[in-house]
Parts: structure tokens; sequence; C-alpha cells
């Protein structure tokens, strides 16, 4: 190698800078998580905590799945005590008390508007309908009845007028049901959180494979001997993958992890599944650790697949019989110069030939990403492009190799499956169609981001919100309270209040709609894992004994019964939810087994997208590799902030140790040293190229907004790159999006940092 320094310390900022930037921890997990479990099971209020952990029903958290009919600390491999402090957290806030009887009458919208994430969701479980209505200032309690009937009113209005935004809290009965009703009234106004988060995922895949989800189930990575983990923060968001990355250590396997941010827990991990080896000591868990410029992956990827066509490592008879396209990929690899890949890029030629030796070396490599890929202006290509460099090294289509979108919200996969998307695949639009007897709307919807933009310019009069918080999810938040105020009738169905009820208020009408969380529904429901495995969820019982709340499923049942009739559909009797599944069961690819599950109790992985064998769902059986061009990464100026002098960065908006989506449950960030959310995270020598100073409160201006008296907080971070917390700082960002999937670009931001 050209450079003499370990493959760690030669990614980004040398060793001994990043060592002197930290100020949190030096492992990831550790004691801490005992600590945090034992506080909250070991004191009188631990019961309910123990009871709802043992509930059979998937986990409130992250779409790597458990719970189910296996138990609830139980994985689909069967494997035991999986649960972790982040599915700890979002039970623990679902068994708050109520808000008081009166609380909305005793505090104003302007008051309530001044409330954090944090604070808004620790007000307590909502427990009754409430209404805020033109020209009051209060939210008011309602009526069932009266809220149905305001509904109903609402959605008469002309379909393309009329929309939806859901969130993967929820059940695929209620995303089935959702959709149905919506493509009924002739609507594909279908916006999801997937919209905003890992579409590129889905767009991406399914151009290359004919499906857009994970090709590797759980049983498949333990068979792995290499991870390539890209974008992600999983010691914070997916905790328990961690494990499976200490297993592959474990038996001599290799870690590459790409990141513009050194996180410390993709260094080392201190796991409480592994108390003697691993909860104090910590495991080693990178074995390089690059961290590019932000934006730039796909620059890396093109330099591994150029690193390994000159070494002769590509897999030419695999991808001449499994592949097509793979001569323009090729080619366009050997093509672009290693000085424009490293320019772009920013990683030395070396490590980007370490990386493709550790690739090389391997026999079954899966390749991970998060939205740290899936946020970026060219998110698409950039999910093509790893699923090149797997093709490239055949592995893609066999046992321990493939590709893993890790998704963040429970059930935000299942919504897809589901069909909650803003246009329909064909398949499930025939059989749909076979079911209601009649043809539905072909023409794409609005997805996220178009539904804030027709919002904004008055083609929006009714908006039902399934879960979510549209409103701080979005980039601009000027802009999507101004587009949620130009709607009529915005209606939030909801366990908890978020800042989104208070902000995103309708024109005329805002209504808060309580709903039991997944294990309180008083019937079954099913949802889906990142890793295609399908969770059947047992019926429970809500603590909150005087609580108004209604099932997701009822209420949207009652809704399209009040809009649509008895006709086609018998909406009161899907009020069942056994009926629902046999609907999905009818109509959705690969979910026939969810039809007689009820019987079997039989949980399946969903046919089709576990890749075994090089056989795709294209026409051809055979992958499609796509052409990904460079992205041009603009270099910015003080100019572009009507500014002479100050510190251009790219601004990287992230989620805290302590936080789930926008749900905020600490305010501070312990392993990256951040004591607060009004904090930017900067390099020692941005900080010193500024004439600035560690801790010092600075103004951080962006294109759409600025937020001032930040703290500086220096860190491992890659010079030229910074990050402060999701959602707060974007207020600072217009919406640049990726023309493929649509997906707005949280992790490249130009911001402007001055005293």
């Amino acid at each position: 190698m050209e450079d003499a320094r370990s493959p760690i310390e030669s990614a980004g900022e040398p060793a001994a800078a990043q060592r002197e930037a930290h100020t949190g921890k030096d492992i990831g997990g550790g004691l801490p998580l005992i600590e945090y479990w034992a506080k909250n099971t070991l004191s009188a209020k631990g019961l309910p905590v123990w009871k709802t952990l043992f509930h059979k029903s998937a986990c409130l958290s992250c779409a790597w799945g458990t719970g189910g009919q296996k138990g609830g600390f139980t994985n689909e491999e069967g494997e035991k005590v999986q649960r972790c402090m982040k599915s700890m957290e979002a039970i623990i806030a679902e068994l708050q008390p109520p808000v008081e009887p009166h609380f909305f009458e005793k505090h104003s919208i302007t008051e309530l508007q001044k409330l954090s994430s944090m604070e808004a969701d620790r007000l307590g479980r909502l427990s009754f309908p409430a209404i805020l209505t033109e020209g009051s200032s209060y939210y008011k309690r309602i009526t069932w009845e009266a809220a149905y009937s305001l509904m109903a009113e609402a959605f008469r209005q002309p379909p393309e007028r009329v929309a939806s935004y859901s969130s993967g809290r929820s059940s695929n009965e209620a995303a089935f049901l959702l959709q149905l009703m919506m493509r009924l009234l002739g609507s594909n106004n279908l916006a999801d959180c997937s919209d905003l988060c890992h579409r590129p995922s889905t767009t991406g895949l399914s151009a290359t494979f004919g499906s857009g989800t994970s090709t590797v189930s759980l049983e498949s990575l333990k068979q792995s001997d290499c991870v390539v983990l890209v974008g992600s923060n999983a010691p914070a968001n997916h905790p328990r993958l961690m494990n499976e990355l200490i297993k592959v250590r474990d038996r001599g396997g290799s870690i590459l992890v790409i990141n513009p941010i050194r996180e410390v827990g993709l260094v080392k991990y201190g796991s409480p599944a592994f108390p003697v080896k691993s909860l104090v000591p910590g495991s080693d868990i990178a074995n390089l650790f690059l961290q590019p410029i932000p934006g730039s992956d796909l620059a890396l990827f093109i330099g591994i697949q150029k690193s390994l066509i000159e070494r002769d490592l590509i897999d030419r008879d695999f991808l001449q019989a499994n592949t097509e396209g793979w001569e323009a990929v090729v080619e366009q690899a050997q093509q672009t110069a290693w000085e424009t890949i490293i320019k772009v890029c920013g990683i030395p030629k070396a490590d980007i030939e370490a990386a493709a030796m550790l690739i090389s070396q391997a026999k079954r490599v899966v390749f991970a990403w998060a939205m740290g890929i899936t946020h970026q202006a060219n998110g698409t290509d950039n999910v093509c492009g790893i699923a090149n460099t797997a093709l490239m090294t055949g592995n893609v289509g066999k046992m321990g190799a493939g590709v893993m979108p890790i998704r963040g919200h429970s059930n935000v996969q299942g919504f897809g499956s589901m069909g909650v998307k803003n246009d329909i695949k064909p398949a499930l639009r025939e059989a749909l169609e076979k079911v209601v007897g009649q043809p539905l709307v072909r023409e794409p919807g609005y997805h996220a981001r178009s539904l804030i933009e027709a919002a904004e310019e008055g083609n929006v009069d009714t908006l039902l919100c399934l879960g979510g918080n549209l409103y701080a999810a979005n980039p601009d938040l000027t802009q999507a309270k101004r587009a949620l105020g130009n709607i009529e009738t915005v209606v939030y169905v909801a366990t908890k209040p978020n800042v989104g009820h208070f902000h995103g208020l309708g024109k005329k009408n805002t209504l808060i709609l309580p709903v039991f969380n997944r294990f309180e529904n008083p019937h079954k429901t099913t949802v889906e894992s990142g890793n295609n495995f399908v969770r059947l969820n047992d019926e429970g019982k809500s603590h909150l004994a005087d609580a108004d709340l209604v099932p997701e499923v009822q209420l949207l049942t009652e809704l399209a019964y009040r809009v649509h009739g008895n006709s086609p559909i018998d909406w009161r009797k899907l009020q069942d939810t056994r009926y629902v599944r046999q609907l999905i069961a009818k109509t959705v690819s690969g979910y026939e087994k969810i039809g007689e599950i009820d019987e079997t109790k039989a949980e399946f992985t969903i046919a089709g997208r576990i890749f075994t064998h090089p056989a795709f769902k294209t026409a051809s059986g055979k992958a499609k590799m796509q052409l990904t061009p460079l992205p041009e990464l603009t270099v910015l100026t003080p100019g572009l902030f009507g500014q002479e002098t100050g510190l251009v960065l790219s601004l990287i908006t992230a989620r805290s140790y302590r936080q789930h989506n926008t749900v905020v449950y600490k305010t501070d960030d312990k392993y990256r040293g951040m004591p607060h959310r009004e904090c930017i995270l900067m390099s020692p020598e941005d900080i010193k190229k500024g004439g600035l100073l560690n801790h010092q409160r600075v103004t951080v201006q962006g294109e759409a907004g600025r937020l001032e008296n930040i703290e500086i907080i220096s860190g491992a971070i890659r010079p030229g790159a910074a990050l402060m917390f999701y959602p707060e700082a974007n207020v600072l960002m217009k919406a640049v999006s990726d023309p493929k999937s649509h997906t707005p670009a949280y992790k490249r931001v130009p911001v402007l940092v001055y005293s």
C-alpha cells in the first residue's frame, strides 16, 4: 500500500486527530445499556414493561424483526433475548399515562408550538378525539360520531384533492385498507414516510433485480464472511444488527464501514448479548473504516469496482451468465480516472484498493446501507452502484451474500408491500380490479414531496395522516407549515402527540384521533420485517382503562363505509382483520400464506424476494445493471448565503443516540459528545480553519433558514462536513431531491457557519 498507516487510521482524519476530537464514549453500547434496563424493569413500574416485552407482537422500533408468535424476545431464527434499548424506549413511551383530560383546554396552540419533540411526546398518550377549528386557539374534545361525519364530508371532495400520508408504525391490515379506500375514491395520492427515507432503495433494487427489498434473510446473513456497511449508525438505530457484525468478526470475517462520521459504536461495541467477551471490553467492529466526502459514496464504489477490474478480481463468468448491461458498467469504471475518483470522494487510492481487497478476499459478502446512502441527491444511483459492486463480485444470488437496505420504522416495508405508494404495480392493480369489479386509476398520485408542493399551491383539500409526522420529517419546515396550512381538513391518527399536531394545522379543521398501539389492538395484526419476514401480533389490552380509543382498522373501515357504502366492499365486515388478511392473500404477490395465518400461526418469509440462486424477478431472469454517473459536488462559497465571510460546510442531518425517527427520548448524544440538540459537530481542522473554538456559540445559515446560538462540538467527522440533529435542522434546507425517487437530500446540505 502507498500509506504505511493502518487502514482505520488512514481513513479520513489522522487517528491522533480523531482521538483528540472525540469527547464522547470510547465504545458503543456497554454497561449503560444494562443500567437503562435495570432502571426501567426493576422498579415498581417495571411490571407493565416486562408484560409488554413478552407480549407476542413485533417490536415497535426498527424493522430488524423480533417478536411475533415465537415470543416477544425471539427473532425469526428462533434466537432468544433479542430486545434492545431502542425497543424499550418505544414501549415505555407508549405506557405513559394519558394526556390530562382538560390539557388542551388550558394550553393554547401558541403555547403548544413552543414544545420540543421530546416535550410533546412526554405529554402522554392521546386518549380522546380532539379538534382545532378555524379561528380557535385551543383544541377541544369531539365525539367519534362528529369526527366520522366531518371526515366523511372531507373525503367527498374531488379525488385529486384528497390525499393520505402514512408511517410504518401501523399494521399491514391498516395499510391495505388505507390504499384500498383511497384507490376506490379514484385517488393514488398515497404519500408514505418511505418517500422520505428508503424509496431510493426500492427504486434502485427494483430496476436491478425486479424486487425492491433486501435479497438477504437473517439466516443468509449468518453465513456471510464480510459485511460492507454504508451510511448507517447501526449502534444507535439498529442495535441488534451489531450482534450479527460481532459474530462475523468472531468467525474470522471482516467488516468494511463507510461513513463520513467515525461513529464510536462502529469501531468498538459492547453487546449485552455476549456479556463476558463483549459487554465491558467491547468487540472490534470495523476492519476498515473509510470517511468519504458527504454525497460521494458512488465515486467510492466506482473506485472499488475499478480496483477490482484492474486486478482481474471481478467474476466475469457470473456477469455473463446472470446479468445484463454489465459491459457498460465495467467500461464506465475502467474509463473513470483515478484522479477524478479520489477528488470526488476524498479517499486515497490505497484505501480504496484496501476496500476492494477486503471484498475480493471474502467468499460471501453482504452489502448493507441505511439513509446515509438514500438521503442524497443521487440516492437511487448510490443504491445501483452498490448493487453493481455486489454483482461484479458474484455476491448476489447465493446464501451468505446479497444486498440489504436497513429499514428504519418497524413496518415501513410492509406498507410498501400492501400497495401504499403513489403509483401502483400492474399486478396489484389487476388483482384489486378483480376483487372490486371496476377499473382503478392508473396515473400516479402525490408522493410525500409533491404532496407538500401541491398543498402549497392550494391543490389539496383533505389529508389523512395515519401516524408519522409529515411536518417535521420534511425539509424546509417553513414551507411544510405553510403548505399544510393551505389544506382545508387535516386528520392525524396517532397514539401520542407530536410537534406536527401543533405546527401542521389545517386551514379549517385539524383533527387528532387516538388509536391503540400494536400491542394493545383487540384483534390480531401482522407486520413485515426488513428481511421480508411476516410476523403475527396477538391481541392485547391497553393500560388506558377509561380512554376513548379505537383500533386503526375500525377507524379506516368506518370512514370507508361512510364514504363508499357497502359496495363493492363490505367495509364493516373488514373490521374483523381475518377477512382483511384473506383479501391480502388474494391480491398481494408473495403474501398468499397470510390467508391461513390465523389457523396455522405460521409466520413466513415472503416468496420471491430472497435470492439464494441467481434467478431474479426481471423479464429475463437476469439482473439489469444500471449505469451510474458520478455526482457533481459543487464547491460552495459564502456568497451563496449573501455573506462575504464564514465557513461553508456540507451538513449531515442525523438522529441522536436516544431518538427514533422524529421522536426524541433524550436530548443529548453521549457517543458523539453532543450535550444537547443545539449543537453542530465539526472537525478540529474546520474549527481552526474558521477561526472558531470548540464550544463556541455560532450561527448556522442554510438556504431556507438559519439557527442561532448553536454550540460547536469538536468530533471525529471528516473535514468539510458537519452534523446537526434531525428534524430541528430541517429548517435550514431547501428540498433538493433525487430525480429518480423524489427523496430529499438530507445528508449533504450546504450551510454557512459564522460567529
